[in-house]
């Protein structure tokens, strides 16, 4: 799959996709329908599989805030895009001139004469262009106009209520990660580089890879279930991965030894290697509990075991995420 990060530099082997536009924040089950009808469209056509989003997400742009609502940067986006057969990744940067494009410049600049594209295929919910003057019926409208297809797609269900970003952002800040697997379909999961920690974790007898989160929503505080990814370093690569293991994770403020900003701290099982400086990827699995303060050195140890042993026997019965009627 090619990334672009601006639609004036197009291959033109990769003209006249089929393009599925969205924020795709999560890539979750809906989003992989809507894809997925794109991807059908370009096959009928002999076209690629594009998807267009924006980063940073929208409304990070209008109504910035201290914490982010992100689910999935760009990075793990673009790995969970590449796993559905996409062509070409378009994220396109989000800024005051991107926010103060019409509807119609849109169409004209950035999918006709940057992306080629041939057809698109957008949620009902679809808005764009200045002030989000674009609505789905102004897109079909350019489309028979301009000679592109236009494809609305619904999102899927469960229940009564709508797959959504917001529901999976929901759950996993009430400490429901499997809840949130099953509107995914897939771990949700955290990214980050390894930095040096206090080492207190070595001296417990259980060494942790200590990383702060950044731009990336924060689920509930605690210990979970996890399985850990070791990411290449290479940069120009996001989608070369290494080993994947086991472990057990805390995430919070440690309220035995405080850290001012929210802190993952993840110890692998049966590992022994240097991980600082490395991109892991961290898919939490099951929450096990809220984070708590002891008595002492000793009780805090003895409860890590506990912790450690409880996550163990989570993830030997763990496998695919749950599905929805799960």
């Amino acid at each position: 799959m090619r990334i672009f990060r601006h639609f004036g530099d197009v291959l033109p082997a990769l003209k006249g996709a089929v393009v599925a536009i969205g924020n795709f924040d999560g890539v979750h089950r809906g989003h992989q329908a809507l894809i997925a009808q794109a991807r059908a469209e370009a096959n009928a056509r002999g076209a690629k599989l594009a998807v267009l989003a924006f980063e940073p997400h929208p409304q990070e742009f209008f109504r910035p805030r201290p914490d982010s609502i992100r689910l999935t940067p760009l990075r793990i986006k673009a790995r969970l895009l590449a796993d559905l057969g996409v062509d070409a990744f378009f994220a396109l940067p989000f800024d005051a001139e991107m926010a103060g494009r019409s509807a119609a410049d849109f169409v004209r600049h950035v999918l006709l004469d940057g992306l080629g594209a041939s057809g698109v295929v957008v949620g009902p919910d679809f808005e764009f262009g200045k002030g989000r003057a674009g609505k789905f019926s102004t897109l079909e409208a350019m489309g028979a106009a301009q000679g592109f297809s236009v494809t609305c797609f619904d999102m899927m269900t469960t229940g009564n209520v709508k797959i959504s970003s917001t529901r999976i952002r929901d759950a996993l800040k009430a400490a429901r990660p499997q809840e949130a697997a099953s509107l995914l379909g897939h771990w949700w999961a955290v990214e980050a580089r390894v930095e040096h920690g206090d080492g207190r974790g070595r001296t417990m007898g259980f060494p942790t890879a200590n990383m702060h989160l950044g731009h990336c929503l924060a689920p509930a505080f605690g210990i979970y279930a996890v399985r850990v990814t070791i990411l290449d370093n290479d940069k120009t690569d996001i989608f070369r991965v290494g080993s994947r293991h086991d472990g057990v994770a805390n995430f919070g403020i440690r309220p035995m030894y405080q850290t001012k900003v929210p802190l993952m701290e993840a110890h692998l099982f049966d590992f022994d290697g240097d991980l600082y400086g490395k991109h892991l990827m961290v898919e939490l699995i099951s929450y096990i509990r809220p984070e708590a303060k002891f008595d002492g050195l000793p009780a805090l140890i003895a409860q890590i075991a506990q912790d450690a042993a409880k996550a163990r026997e989570i993830l030997e019965d763990t496998g695919a995420p749950p599905t929805l009627d799960a």
